[in-house]
């Protein structure tokens, strides 16, 4: 038993969190008892709490699902000589595939009907503990995130905000020569921009928030646009003159809609060309209208994206270690016993970076 563990639990949409004391208990077969370093504070988790969006897992209910931390107790069957989990510093992925049902067979982990989100379908990471199936766990080696000046807290953004872009830029093909452009240049769109650039794609970044794209244009966005400034018919012939300034083809643009909004996917859906492939990234329980005619007129299609499967995230976590990713001018870490001040600023737009949760252990 781990003394003095504890979550912090939502209770119902709009209450307070509440800290409640609870027994991890043993790992059963095949899973791992994590000892957290930092949670992040995700769009998702705020859909929860404010806005309504039901989880599956019913109430009170931990949320959380951007965890790191260290595994400090392993279940029957969990260790292996090729894996030996016990002391192992690590990120759980966001959503946890079964890996053995027929859709896991055929690669198609993240629509597996078994699938467990921390936070949503499990108790999540908003607390000092978790225990997790050992399959949902990718391990890092700390001399690199040392190297890269992180510590273990910082990466537990990579559990989403960073796979989760990452997976919808490798499912969308984009590679050198491709022109990107990400809407929504904070939190997850952030990331979005350093991915794509990193697989080599030149990235414009499209926000109506002046301060998140100076930010941005530091961290791989070539060109930015104000879509409060510039917006329709004009931004996409802006967007198309950069492209021909730089070289890039007038086809096939590779769009990422990360905002979570109608009026970005509206942005997004109005930059179609000619074998453009639009990723939606971002979620937002809001309606839009859009002329599904557009895609046939332009050959184009359409991807949603949902989490990222583990298999993925060690070439996500490469991206951070090797430094093409940067992680740290994007996070702030605070307290965990803070988190209701922090899910407030958050939910009024008062932070400026993504806050991570650290437990007092």
């Amino acid at each position: 038993m781990t003394s003095a563990a504890h979550r912090w639990m939502m209770t119902a949409v709009e209450a307070p969190l509440e800290r409640v004391a609870f027994d991890p208990g043993t790992p059963g077969p095949g899973e791992v008892l994590v000892e957290i370093a930092g949670c992040g504070v995700c769009h998702t988790d705020l859909g929860y709490l404010y806005d309504g969006v039901r989880t599956k897992h019913e109430l009170p209910l931990a949320l959380g699902h951007e965890i790191s931390g260290r595994v400090v107790e392993t279940g029957p069957g969990t260790n292996d000589a090729a894996e030996d989990w016990a002391g192992q510093a690590v990120i759980i992925a966001a959503v946890i595939p079964c890996g053995d049902c027929d859709l896991c067979r055929r690669g198609k982990g993240t629509i597996c009907k078994a699938q467990l989100m921390p936070g949503n379908d499990i108790q999540g990471g908003f607390a000092t503990h978790i225990t997790v199936p050992a399959r949902g766990l990718c391990a890092l080696d700390e001399a690199r995130l040392a190297a890269q000046g992180l510590e273990l807290a910082d990466v537990s953004v990579v559990a989403d905000a960073v796979t989760t872009p990452y997976q919808a830029a490798v499912q969308s093909g984009i590679g050198p020569g491709d022109l990107a452009i990400v809407i929504g240049a904070g939190g997850v769109g952030g990331y979005a921009v350093q991915v794509a650039a990193a697989l080599g794609a030149t990235v414009v970044a499209i926000d109506i928030d002046a301060a998140k794209l100076a930010a941005i244009a530091k961290y791989g966005a070539a060109k930015t646009f104000n879509s409060r400034e510039i917006s329709g018919r004009d931004l996409k012939k802006a967007v198309a003159a950069f492209a021909r300034e730089q070289g890039l083809r007038a086809t096939e643009w590779f769009i990422f809609e990360c905002s979570g909004s109608a009026a970005g996917q509206q942005t997004a859906y109005g930059l179609l060309v000619h074998g453009a492939t639009l990723s939606v990234v971002g979620f937002t329980m809001d309606k839009t209208e859009l002329r599904l005619s557009n895609l046939m007129a332009f050959h184009a299609r359409a991807l949603g994206n949902w989490g990222c499967t583990p298999d993925l995230y060690g070439g996500a976590l490469d991206l951070v270690l090797d430094g093409k990713v940067k992680v740290a001018p994007f996070v702030e870490r605070h307290p965990l016993s803070e988190i209701n001040e922090i899910f407030r600023a958050a939910h009024a737009h008062e932070l400026t970076r993504r806050a991570v949760l650290e437990p007092a252990h």
